[in-house]
C-alpha cells in the first residue's frame, strides 16, 4: 500500500491550509447553516470542526495500514486489498467531480469517499456473513462529514462509492467457494487478536450527533 505517499499528500494539504486558512474560512461560513443535530463538546465550534476534519482525513492511512497488516496476519489479504486499493485511488486518482478543490477541503471529499467505501463494503459483509470485513464503525463521523460537504455534493460522492462497490463486489462474489471459506476467519481468534493490537481508529473528536 502507498500510505507513506498518502501521508505526504495530507501534510501538503495541511501546509496549504496554514498558508491560506481556506478550510477554516469555509467552515466559518457553514456554521450558521450547519445541521442542528451536530453538537460540540468544545465551546468553539469552528476549532472543533477543524480538528474533526483533520482527524477524519488523517484516519484514512491509519485505517489502510491497520487493515493491510491484519489482512496479512489473518490470511485474508485477497479480500481486503482490493478495497484498500480503491480507497487509495480516491486520493491519487480522484474522481473528476473532486478535482476543482485544493488543500484539506479537497481531501475531506476524498477521505469521505474512502470511509464511505469501507462502510458500504462492511454493510455487504454484514448482510452475507453477519460480520463486517473491517470492524471499525465510522458511521457517525461519515454523517457529520456528509453534512459538512453539503447534501447535494455528498450525494454525488455517495454515487461514486456505490459505483465502486458494484464493480468490486457483486452477489455472485459471495457464492465463491473461497469466499465462503473466508467466512469462518471473520470470527477466528487470530483475526480478533490482530485487530485488538491496533488502537481504536474512531477517535473522540469533540463533535457528535444529537437530537435535532
Amino acid at each position: 500500500m502507498k500510505t507513506a505517499a498518502l501521508r505526504e499528500q495530507i501534510e501538503r494539504a495541511h501546509a496549504h491550509e496554514e498558508a491560506t486558512g481556506q478550510l477554516r474560512q469555509q467552515l466559518e461560513k457553514q456554521l450558521p447553516a450547519l445541521h442542528p443535530s451536530i453538537s460540540f463538546e468544545n465551546s468553539d465550534p469552528k476549532q472543533a470542526l477543524a480538528r474533526f476534519v483533520g482527524a477524519y482525513i488523517e484516519q484514512v492511512p491509519d485505517l489502510i495500514d491497520a487493515a493491510a497488516s491484519v489482512a496479512r496476519e489473518a490470511g485474508i489479504e485477497s479480500q481486503i486489498k482490493p478495497v484498500l486499493k480503491i480507497a487509495e485511488d480516491y486520493f491519487f486518482k480522484p474522481p473528476h467531480i473532486t478535482q476543482d478543490h485544493e488543500g484539506l477541503a479537497c481531501l475531506l471529499d476524498e477521505a469521505y469517499l474512502a470511509h464511505r467505501l469501507v462502510e458500504e463494503v462492511n454493510d455487504l459483509y454484514i448482510r452475507h456473513f453477519s460480520q463486517p470485513l473491517i470492524p471499525l464503525d465510522t458511521t457517525v463521523a461519515n454523517v457529520i462529514a456528509h453534512r459538512l460537504i453539503g447534501e447535494n455534493f455528498a450525494n454525488q460522492l455517495d454515487e461514486v462509492v456505490h459505483h465502486s462497490v458494484d464493480h468490486l463486489l457483486d452477489e455472485e462474489s459471495f457464492e465463491l467457494e473461497a469466499v465462503q471459506a473466508y467466512k469462518s476467519t471473520l470470527t477466528s481468534p487470530e483475526t480478533g487478536a490482530a485487530w485488538k493490537r491496533w488502537p481504536c481508529l474512531s477517535r473522540q473528536l469533540g463533535i457528535g450527533l444529537g437530537v435535532a
